[in-house]
């Protein structure tokens, strides 16, 4: 403890002396929001080994003003936001940001804590013989400073006028996210009006988590330096084009790819496919967490490239798990990607329930259901029907609610608080119109 205390006091004089005088740790609620503690660059080492005091609730914080109580999760009890110092970054003129991990007060890690969750199921992994990789794709849309809409002229999806125009921004992203330490595969105006989605390269599951946290929050600082805002909502306007937050997938086993390099379909090995069964079974009970928010619904969608159906395909852009064959074009390898997490799902329990179904396919030998290569709202209706993903938040919940795949995938605490949180946005905002929905969501998860 003194060795690590001591190199705590390096680390703030160091960055004292690069100018930064606030700390800011950050810690994702079971709503998506990102909610921070700061400290003075002085009380660094206080933040890494006694941490900041939070109440049991900051995880059930909602969207508004509410505060969806569990029996575990109330008024009373004492929490404490410890600061990882490996990732302290200058995100800002005077401000150094690092992610939390949520104590007990006699340091146990308190089981609520997302990221403490997160990395107990790469222990789970680890001790499996498995390790896994992902990246994300961060969409969101450029507003006004205010959350209105931008009126700047058109815009062309994926063109090359709108990404000229917002030039400035674009470069000082590039610029930005490289300074950070944070690498991006790629950075390009979307299919939706004022839409941009920037790609960040592939790594361990703790270190994407954490980088989502950091990108929204660079994203954030820089369209504020450009004169605007930024919506990650899952669907910042009513009837227009939706914010995903995609994750890519891949894992090994003892050091061989799953996905590739053996005699199943489309490369994958038996173990890869049990795995790919395991998350598309598990999906009707997962989203939820993936995409349980009042406004997520309005996203996931056919013909919104959202993935509303849970079946998996090679390059199927309408499935929930997208797959992607080891090629020349490829040189991350094989990967699977799950289209239908969006920006409310806590970064830090999307990729936990995902390796987890991942893992509990695998240890169940589960069966991979068969690929469907055509867009699945063209199939039959008894076909569509059977592996279409809910409508509506109330069904997504009451399927998460009564999961016990869910609930040990997440632990008690976890899983009670958000179905609790969702409950809360259902009974709050589930009467409302679409548009008055996509107004009250549209900066809640922004940094």
């Amino acid at each position: 403890m003194a060795a690590s205390l001591e190199a705590a006091q390096e680390t703030a004089h160091a960055l004292a002396a690069r100018g930064v005088e606030l700390i800011l740790g950050t810690a994702v609620d079971y709503s998506g929001v990102t909610r921070s503690k700061g400290v003075p660059v002085s009380r660094l080492d206080a933040f890494v080994s006694s941490g900041m005091g939070a109440s049991p609730s900051w995880v059930v914080f909602c969207i508004d003003f509410g505060i969806a109580f569990t029996p575990s999760l109330g008024v009373t009890g004492d929490l404490r936001l410890r600061l990882d110092p490996h990732r302290l970054t200058v995100v800002d003129d005077g401000i150094a940001w690092a992610p939390t991990t949520l104590h007990f007060q006699d340091g146990s890690i308190f089981p609520g804590c997302p990221r403490a969750r997160l990395v107990k199921t790469l222990d789970r992994l680890d001790a499996a013989g498995f390790s896994a990789v992902t990246g994300t794709e961060l969409e969101f849309v450029l507003v006004a400073p205010d959350g209105s809409a931008l009126d700047d002229g058109p815009w062309n999806g994926y063109g090359i006028r709108p990404a000229l125009r917002h030039g400035s921004l674009l470069t000082d992203l590039a610029r930005t996210f490289e300074a950070a330490g944070v690498a991006v595969e790629q950075i390009h105006t979307e299919y939706g009006s004022h839409q941009v989605e920037i790609s960040l390269a592939p790594a361990d599951p703790l270190t994407t988590a954490d980088n989502t946290v950091l990108a929204r929050i660079l994203i954030g600082r820089a369209a504020e330096r450009a004169g605007m805002g930024v919506s990650f909502s899952p669907t910042p306007f009513a009837g227009g084009v939706g914010n995903g937050a995609h994750l890519h997938l891949s894992l090994e086993r003892d050091g061989q790819p799953v996905f590739s390099g053996a005699a199943g379909p489309h490369g994958m090995s038996t173990t890869g496919a049990a795995a790919i069964a395991g998350i598309v079974g598990a999906l009707p009970d997962l989203q939820g967490v993936l995409a349980g928010s009042a406004v997520s619904a309005l996203r996931l969608q056919p013909g919104h490239w959202a993935g509303a159906f849970a079946c998996w395909g090679l390059e199927n852009r309408e499935a929930a798990v997208r797959f992607i064959e080891a090629t020349p074009s490829s040189p991350g390898g094989a990967n699977v990607e799950v289209k239908i997490i969006d920006a409310s799902a806590n970064p830090y329990l999307a990729p936990t329930v995902l390796l987890g179904a991942a893992l509990d396919g695998i240890e169940a030998d589960q069966e991979l259901p068969p690929e469907i290569s055509v867009d699945p709202a063209t199939l039959p209706d008894a076909e569509k029907g059977a592996i279409a993903l809910a409508a509506e938040q109330a069904t997504a919940l009451d399927r998460l609610e009564h999961s016990a795949r869910a609930k040990s995938l997440l632990g008690d605490d976890i899983h009670a608080g958000v179905v609790a949180v969702r409950r809360y946005e259902q009974s709050t905002y589930g009467a409302e119109t679409p548009g008055f929905v996509a107004d009250a969501f549209r900066l809640a998860f922004s940094c």
